[in-house]
């Protein structure tokens, strides 16, 4: 197939305002809906990062010298862009990610907020000043660090981008984006509804690429920080990389998230919550119930589980997974699983949906009487299947959640106050939920784990994500040559 019959084409790097070219080498581009290779994306090398990175230092000067509430203008013109566009950007993640167009209009809605909280930077850096003695004042002010570096996964293309670029350059910097091999075409889109509002030429650039790219963007002198989210086998290495070359990093690692289901939660929304979290987005989210503790009796609550995962329908309301490697992987945590022991309840391997034969599908799976050693407990599956862990209490439970190496996300379900305080309490994860089985922060709050599931200071989004894209530039002022002098002047 030529890449002039390909749908999207091949596509290009974006240096300083326009596509251009690599000549290196490239990847096919399948969508996971069918297996069809879509397009094709250049694996660009460090050359090509160099001019991406020329490119922004040469725009930072005149982008970060304008005053922010000026910058901003153009992140309000890009928030109407996008929803102008939201139907289109859903079809095209639907397409490159495998979503199903409900969550992939979600995805989209999250960019949205994402963008307006961008517009209000200007409120929240609008710095201090105090009169720290006689004639003398002191101020801080929020400067932006210059070319910084963003490196996005597969599972969000349009999102995960948004937790970072709107901010970053609101904050003045200027910005390279390595979208996921597997899903670069939002990135494109974005690219064109940036320069539609405005954004001037070099302030964001796009560079395609794969792990050549990834650790020329950690060992680049010109880039001052790096973001990154993926897998935390990943994420530890660009975070010591990015660190050991004097930068700063903010690495988002993989989850084992844990939802407790007390004998007092609510049986319908307990099961509607688990299963709405165990497969949205087909599990590929790092804020998916994983592994479920079942304290005492709950099995009224199990059962219907298994009902409402039974009335999920691969294709419809259920999406793709990536790849045929992932699909591989999945079902091969669910077979180990049941050699090991579990029972399968609600049996995922195998689906196919209709006239996309070709695609890459794996159906609702509900795995009872899970042992916390096995790997299906341990480690990330990435896919619509929930491990259930019988446990005798809530501390055996907590304990089981507290021994986790990942740290991102765990609810509770229950009725009880006191016991939802406890687990609050006592939860090692960054982000807690009370009945939700999914418990992500909006903004203006912020997003980010704990132990494994982030390297680094702060977090990703929010206010938090301030002070990882700037510097605090502290300024004392005395104008008044008749003030007492003392020890500070």
């Amino acid at each position: 197939m030529t890449t002039a019959t390909l749908k999207y084409g091949a596509l290009q790097n974006y240096i300083g305002g326009s596509f251009v070219p690599d000549a290196a080498r490239s990847l096919d581009v399948l969508s996971p809906l069918n297996g069809e290779v879509i397009s094709t994306v250049p694996l660009s090398s460090a050359t090509t990062l160099d001019a991406a990175v020329l490119a922004a230092k040469a725009a930072f000067g005149a982008w970060s010298s304008m005053p922010v509430k000026e910058r901003v203008q153009i992140f309000y013109r890009y928030k109407t862009i996008l929803e102008r566009n939201a139907q289109s950007l859903a079809l095209l993640i639907q397409e490159e990610n495998g979503k199903t167009l409900d969550e992939a209009m979600a995805e989209v809605e999250k960019s949205i907020e994402l963008t307006e909280f961008a517009c209000s930077l200007p409120q929240l850096i609008a710095g201090s000043i105090m009169e720290v003695s006689r004639g003398v004042e002191c101020r801080i002010d929020h400067k932006p660090l210059g070319v910084v570096a963003s490196i996005a996964p597969f599972n969000f293309p349009l999102m995960v981008p948004h937790w970072t670029i709107p901010n970053a350059i609101a904050l003045g910097n200027c910005m390279i984006l390595k979208p996921s091999e597997q899903v670069p075409l939002s990135a494109q889109r974005m690219a064109d509804m940036l320069k539609e509002a405005g954004l001037p030429d070099g302030v964001f650039n796009i560079v395609n690429g794969d792990k050549e790219i990834v650790e020329a963007i950690c060992d680049h002198p010109d880039i001052e920080a790096v973001s990154f989210v993926g897998s935390t086998a990943i994420a530890k290495v660009v975070y010591r990389r990015a660190t050991a070359n004097l930068k700063r990093a903010l690495a988002l690692g993989g989850a084992k998230n844990h939802l407790i289901v007390m004998p007092d939660a609510s049986p319908d929304m307990t099961a509607s919550n688990v299963v709405a979290s165990m497969s949205g987005c087909a599990g590929q989210r790092c804020m998916a119930a994983s592994a479920m503790m079942a304290v005492g009796n709950v099995d009224l609550i199990i059962q219907k589980i298994c009902d409402e995962a039974r009335k999920i329908v691969v294709g419809k309301n259920l999406g793709a997974v990536i790849s045929a490697a992932a699909k591989e992987r999945i079902e091969r945590y669910i077979t180990e699983a049941e050699k090991g022991g579990a029972k399968v309840l609600v049996d995922g391997r195998n689906a196919t949906v209709a006239g996309k034969e070709g695609g890459f599908y794996v159906g609702p799976t509900v795995i009872d009487f899970v042992t916390p050693d096995m790997a299906i407990a341990r480690e990330e599956v990435f896919g619509p299947v929930l491990a259930i862990v019988r446990t005798k209490d809530l501390d055996e439970a907590l304990a089981i959640e507290n021994a986790s190496e990942y740290g991102n996300a765990a609810s509770v379900f229950t009725q009880s106050g006191g016991v939802a305080r406890y687990v609050m309490e006592h939860a090692s994860a960054g982000m807690v939920g009370v009945n939700i089985g999914v418990p992500v922060p909006r903004e203006p709050f912020s997003f980010g784990g704990w132990n494994e599931s982030k390297f680094g200071v702060g977090d990703i989004t929010g206010e938090s994500s301030i002070a990882f894209w700037t510097e605090y530039k502290k300024t004392s002022i005395k104008w008044n040559a008749e003030a007492r002098t003392n020890w500070m002047s």
